[in-house]
């Protein structure tokens, strides 16, 4: 009769042994993915890109001359703009995309939209924005035969 109750003991002990090791990988697993997700602004920051959708119109688009990464004379207005939009809404991120052509080397251009795009960081980070609110995505290329400004310029979006 003993030997009936041990066995049947010794399974439940070890369904429960089960479950919790079970319980103990979910809670190991959800934490290393909460790790991972909240690296993706910080690899941003640190001139990493993300692939986050652009969400609503551009709040800001600041033009740069042909070939010319430093920031326009009449950039500081619109990084003020940005920083205002902010403050109003802490808990929003700010979107950099810098934009590029297709004539030349596709390399130096993604290149160039990339500086861009980091000089209009760094401006932002000056101007008191904390670096994990700043997010960049990849340059890409203005299609179209429009504005050949169109093809130098970063949108800044507040998401």
């Amino acid at each position: 009769m003993f030997d009936q109750e041990d066995g049947e003991l010794n399974v439940v002990i070890g369904v429960l042994f089960g479950v919790i090791a079970l319980v103990i990988a979910l809670v190991i697993g959800l934490g290393t993915w909460k790790l991972r997700a909240a690296d993706a602004p910080v690899a941003a920051a640190a001139g990493g890109f993300v692939e986050v959708a652009e969400v609503g119109e551009a709040l800001v688009k600041i033009y740069f001359d042909l070939g010319v990464t430093t920031l326009p004379a009449d950039a500081p207005a619109d990084v003020a703009t940005v920083v205002v939009a902010l403050d109003a809404a802490p808990g929003k991120r700010v979107l950099l995309s810098g934009f590029h052509d297709e004539s030349g080397s596709a390399a130096v251009n993604a290149e160039v939209a990339k500086n861009r795009a980091l000089s209009v960081r760094d401006a932002l980070v000056a101007a008191g924005v904390p670096a994990e609110r700043v997010l960049l995505r990849r340059p890409a290329v203005t299609l179209g035969g429009g504005d050949a400004a169109e093809a130098r310029r970063v949108e800044v979006r507040v998401q």
